[in-house]
C-alpha cells in the first residue's frame, strides 16, 4: 500500500531534505510530496529525492488535504513561525488535516519544546522514520 507523505519545510530545506531522503531510502512504497514555503526549500527536498514538490501557501493547503502523513519541524504547525514563513492558513491547515502529523521539535524562533530530549537532526529524522514504519 503507498503511503502519501507530505514533507513541509521552509528556509534553506535543511529538515526537510533530510527527511526525504531518509523516508525514501527507509520506506519503499512511500510516495513522498515535498512543499516548501519558498523556492530553496523545495529545491533542497526535490534534490533529495521527493516524488513530486511544489512551493507556496496553496501548495501546502492543497497538499494536507491528500497527505496520509505530514512531516517537518514543529513550526509547521505555528503561524508566523520559521521567520514569518508559516502563515497562518498553512498552520491551520497542517492542524486540521486528516493525516498523522509527524513533528521535529525544533526549538527555534522563539518556540521552545520543553521536555524533550536533546537529539541530533539526524536522530530526530531516524525518529520520524520509525514512526512512520510504525504507521504502515
Amino acid at each position: 500500500m503507498n503511503m502519501n507523505i507530505l514533507v513541509i519545510d521552509a528556509q534553506g530545506g535543511g529538515i526537510g531534505k533530510q527527511l526525504v531522503a531518509a523516508i525514501k531510502q527507509n520506506i519503499a512504497d512511500a510516495v513522498v510530496t515535498a512543499v516548501g514555503t519558498n523556492s530553496t526549500a523545495t529545491a533542497a527536498m526535490l534534490k533529495a529525492g521527493a516524488d513530486y514538490a511544489a512551493t507556496g501557501e496553496n501548495a501546502v493547503v492543497v497538499g494536507c488535504r491528500k497527505a496520509d502523513v505530514i512531516a517537518g519541524p514543529i513550526g509547521i504547525v505555528i503561524a508566523d513561525a520559521l521567520f514569518g514563513e508559516i502563515t497562518p492558513r498553512m498552520a491551520r491547515a497542517v492542524g486540521q488535516s486528516a493525516a498523522r502529523r509527524i513533528l521535529v521539535p525544533i526549538n527555534h524562533c522563539d518556540n521552545i519544546v520543553v521536555g524533550v530530549a536533546d537529539l541530533s537532526i539526524s536522530a530526530m529524522v531516524q525518529g520520524v522514520v520509525k514512526a512512520i514504519q510504525a504507521l504502515c
